[in-house]
């Protein structure tokens, strides 16, 4: 059985004991009032866009720098750091190595927020910055082992009209997969997929105004007592065929990227890692459930791929009997959250 285990930021002194948390200076430059960042005045919004990107990039660097150090020990345990045996022995007190991974994969989160396009005046608002095979270089990760193979695109229920038109279609997060020298520290070829969190209006009404529905992601059982949060399954199968960065709806992208990759990597030992923060962890728990749900979890040996969702600062989404299944279809579900946030839930 899988387990989610909610770790509070107010373990910050035993999880970071080593390293400036992650987490709590993410927290510092949240934005005035917590308001949309098109609501900002220009003088307020530059002045949070240029500490942000110096604070992001001195959190970058020391992360990419320091992770082959535990390289050798990782590999001997990387299955029990993913959660297969429900992290027992491993978070009470917190592995150093455990701790190591939560701040890897926290780190390829704000790789999403660095890269994302915040400025309202520009062509490119609410997409990425960079090009998929530069973007992780230009955010100081060159060298951090992973190759993105896809950018991800959602469709929000209105869109947002800018000076150079509207598209309703923009970047939610990432694909990568680890490079061949990555594989040989991990001892497997890991993808990873990052999602980041609300940046708009539209997405912050859309968390407010939500109920719970049935899944139904699998059409041949739809099982109608599994449900999830109305908002989070509309941003996850909404699909906007006017907006020319995206093809189909964001489940429909991520779904037939990661057959691609498995296929490709069948013969390999693999490991699927897919990390969020607020509303991008939603849609990472979301989308872990639907692979496992599907069977698409598998290898060329018909052996199950391991799902590991980590989640920063992410509200449930679901109801008892989504949080059951995900633990029947063996979906291990890492939660960080911070105990001072206030978010509105329906399920458990």
């Amino acid at each position: 059985m899988s387990l989610s285990l909610s770790i509070n930021l107010s373990m910050a002194s035993t999880i970071f004991t080593s390293n400036p948390s992650l987490l709590f200076r993410y927290t510092r430059l949240r934005r005035p009032q917590q308001c949309p960042l098109e609501q900002l005045k220009v003088t307020q919004r530059n002045v949070w866009l240029r500490r942000w990107s110096v604070e992001a990039a001195s959190m970058v660097a020391p992360v990419v720098k320091t992770k082959a150090k535990a390289g050798s020990r990782l590999a001997r345990v990387w299955r029990e750091i993913q959660g297969v045996d429900d992290w027992e022995d491993f978070v009470e007190p917190m592995n150093t190595l455990l701790q190591d991974e939560i701040m890897r994969y926290a780190v390829f989160v704000m790789v999403c927020y660095m890269a994302c396009d915040l400025e309202p005046t520009s062509k490119r608002f609410l997409n990425c910055k960079y090009g998929k095979k530069n973007m992780l270089r230009e955010v100081g990760m060159d060298g951090c082992g992973y190759e993105v193979t896809k950018y991800i695109y959602m469709t929000p229920d209105s869109s947002i009209t800018t000076q150079f038109g509207t598209c309703p279609g923009r970047w939610i997060g990432y694909v990568a997969v680890s490079s061949d020298d990555e594989v040989k520290r991990l001892r497997r070829r890991d993808i990873i997929v990052i999602f980041h969190g609300m940046v708009t209006n539209t997405e912050w009404t859309a968390n407010l105004i939500s109920s719970l529905i049935p899944a139904r992601l699998d059409p041949h059982n739809p099982r109608p007592d599994v449900k999830v949060e109305s908002s989070y399954m509309n941003l996850y199968t909404s699909d906007d065929s006017v907006c020319k960065f995206s093809h189909g709806s964001c489940r429909e992208q991520l779904l037939s990227e990661l057959s691609r990759i498995i296929k490709e990597y069948r013969d390999e030992e693999l490991s699927i890692t897919i990390s969020g923060h607020s509303m991008g962890g939603s849609l990472a728990w979301l989308l872990a459930y639907d692979i496992a749900e599907l069977g698409l979890n598998r290898d060329g040996l018909n052996h199950e791929v391991p799902i590991t969702v980590c989640l920063f600062d992410s509200p449930s989404i679901g109801n008892s009997s989504f949080k059951e299944r995900c633990e029947e279809l063996g979906v291990n579900v890492l939660r960080i959250v911070n105990g001072n946030k206030l978010i509105i839930e329906h399920g458990f």
